[in-house]
């Protein structure tokens, strides 16, 4: 965004968002969801009375100050410096994005995922996440591969596009005719498309394609089914994928749940056990590789890349960012104008960069003024309910 005064134009950085409007999404969050969180954990893991006094004292804090991560937590000095300024306060007074990345690490510490007792590495979310692969809609999902992967390689690419691109709704798949529609016009729920624009750079070089992932169970599924459609038609001759090193958000897809996913395919019948075994030799040759840098699991913006992500980042051909979190910190979890360009929001990042979003928080860039206008006047949720999406593409 710009101000003007006299002649002179000074870019500003848009405010960040916080968690202390009344009303507000972002409240919701934090006063709401959290609690919730900490509820599913106890009811779903059997954790002992320690951990469950620990959840409950994190609970506590939740209305009032932030507390600060024990000395003797294995990254200490890392979060020291970065809740500086942020500890006493309260959570709704500091940028959103600091204080969800915050809780989540404060929730691994209670039950002890970092520590060296029995408790330690153990997924607090495994349950949630297991549960989805055991779905039913999972099975539907897998039984219409069949048709995908004997496709025309374009109509196979885009159903897995759009797979990816919608994550873990359950009514949709990986359909082949219109797989952005399920019996309704779901024209209107795509707000950009810049699909034709990734499929430029992907056929334009030999280079590889990196993907950042969100989540797991059958959005990381729709995830790797992409992969795999990627290095089958030639695409590309080599993929990265990046996961989470340990757990962070709910969701969020770790090397763990790559494997989950890999046995839920390797166990279907027809074309998902195909992929399961393409997927795995790729691992085993390097044509996919598989990333887990600790950064991805930090609350800055993608503005902070580490040098290593950026070397390597910046050999890419196209970096497919994956998910509502990333879209957070690669555009900043900020008030931005919604008609502001993708472009202009991303022409720091190191590589051409596509971005598969479903909307699930309040930062919205890239509409134009007459989508904009229509959408606030039809939808007012639009921006957080998940029923609409963006495929973005800076080149």
């Amino acid at each position: 965004m710009t101000e003007t005064s006299g002649p002179t134009t000074v870019a500003q950085d848009p405010a960040p968002i916080l968690s202390n409007v009344p009303g507000s999404f972002a409240e919701g969050v934090m006063l709401r969801r959290h609690p919730d969180i900490i509820a599913t954990v106890r009811r779903l893991v059997p954790y002992p009375r320690a951990v469950q006094d620990a959840l409950d004292h994190l609970l506590s804090t939740l209305d009032g100050a932030i507390p600060e991560l024990p000395a003797s937590a294995v990254d200490a000095a890392f979060w020291r410096e970065s809740a500086a300024g942020y500890v006493g306060r309260r959570w709704v007074d500091v940028p959103f994005l600091w204080a969800e990345s915050y809780f989540y690490r404060l929730l691994l510490e209670a039950t002890g995922y970092f520590g060296e007792g029995p408790w330690r590495g153990v997924d607090p979310f495994a349950p949630q996440k297991l549960a989805e692969l055991d779905s039913p809609d999972l099975d539907r999902d897998l039984s219409e591969l069949d048709g995908l992967v004997t496709a025309p390689p374009a109509e196979g690419l885009a159903a897995a596009l759009a797979a990816s691109l919608w994550g873990n709704r359950a009514d949709l798949g990986f359909r082949l005719s219109d797989p952005s529609s399920t019996g309704r016009d779901r024209v209107d729920d795509l707000i950009a498309d810049d699909s034709a624009a990734l499929w430029q750079l992907v056929e334009a070089s030999a280079g590889p394609v990196h993907l950042v992932a969100d989540n797991a169970g059958r959005e990381l599924t729709a995830d790797l089914v992409l992969i795999d459609r990627l290095l089958e038609t030639g695409r590309t001759a080599k993929a990265v994928l990046h996961l989470k090193p340990h757990p962070y958000y709910v969701s969020d897809a770790t090397t763990t749940d790559l494997l989950a996913v890999l046995r839920r395919l390797a166990a279907a019948p027809g074309a998902a056990a195909g992929i399961a075994d393409r997927l795995q030799q790729a691992i085993a040759a390097d044509r996919l590789q598989v990333r887990a840098h600790g950064f991805w699991c930090t609350p800055g913006t993608f503005h902070q890349l580490p040098r290593d992500l950026v070397d390597e980042l910046s050999a890419a051909v196209v970096v497919i960012v994956k998910g509502d979190l990333n879209y957070r910190r690669l555009v900043g979890d900020a008030h931005w104008n919604p008609t502001t360009p993708f472009a202009d929001a991303t022409g720091y990042f190191p590589a051409p960069v596509a971005a598969l979003r479903t909307l699930k928080s309040d930062v919205a860039v890239g509409a134009t003024p007459d989508r904009l206008e229509h959408l606030n006047a039809t939808v007012p949720g639009w921006r957080t309910d998940g029923t609409h999406a963006v495929v973005h593409v800076r080149t």
